[in-house]
């Protein structure tokens, strides 16, 4: 965004809002959403839980909670996994999972396939990632009762996602808005777009703007 607010390049793409970014004049920038990214906490298996309550989840990651006994699993210590500081996942998962709260300091990974592999292989471990990452290696808890699910997120029902933005410096050239039509369009979004691991923006049935209001799409 930073490069884009400076006219270095036509396009920029972030999975925050504009006026998430310090240092960032939105109101310079054009905001076009091209998908929809589903986010969910990883557990492994040997947790014995498969379902959590939001105020647990962000007891974990507070480090208020410290064993999976606490919240109806086995008797064996939590182990936290992080995306780094400045991760798009982990500020989303931190907005939307913990309300706002930060995670505690615990290790950090760069790369989502890295974390589910940790969360997989390690005892009591638990992270997060996109609904891609998801496999049968790992459990993906439901939330106050609703499964990490496309659809769920495409209703508003799961609250823990974050639009795929491209942003240009105000209203883009002619070349650079068919570009963006051609990412908006029927074709891509019904099939490069799922088949990439995310949402397509034409199907969801919500609207969120960057405080958290929601609206139906007409």
């Amino acid at each position: 965004m930073a490069q884009v607010q400076a006219g270095a390049v036509d396009l920029g793409n972030s999975d925050l809002f504009a006026q998430e970014k310090d240092g960032i004049k939105a109101e310079k920038l054009v905001d076009h959403r091209i998908a929809v990214v589903g986010i969910t906490p990883l557990i492994n298996k040997s947790a014995g839980v498969n379902k959590l309550s939001k105020q647990q989840l962000i007891q974990i990651f507070t480090k208020k909670v410290t064993n999976w006994n606490q919240v109806g699993g086995k008797n064996l210590k939590i182990v936290l996994v992080n995306r780094v500081t400045g991760s798009g996942t982990r500020a989303t998962f931190e907005k939307w999972g913990l309300d706002g709260h930060s995670a505690a300091d615990a290790q950090e990974q760069d790369s989502s396939g890295t974390a589910r592999s940790i969360v997989a292989t390690t005892p009591g471990a638990i992270s997060y990632a996109a609904f891609s990452y998801v496999d049968s290696t790992v459990v993906a808890p439901m939330i106050d009762g609703v499964a990490p699910t496309e659809k769920n997120v495409e209703t508003g029902q799961w609250p823990i996602w974050s639009y795929e933005h491209i942003y240009t410096l105000g209203k883009p050239k002619a070349a650079v808005q068919g570009f963006l039509n051609y990412l908006q369009s029927k074709k891509i979004q019904t099939t490069v777009v799922p088949k990439l691991g995310y949402i397509s923006i034409q199907n969801m049935k919500i609207e969120r703007t960057v405080d958290g209001k929601i609206t139906n799409v007409k």
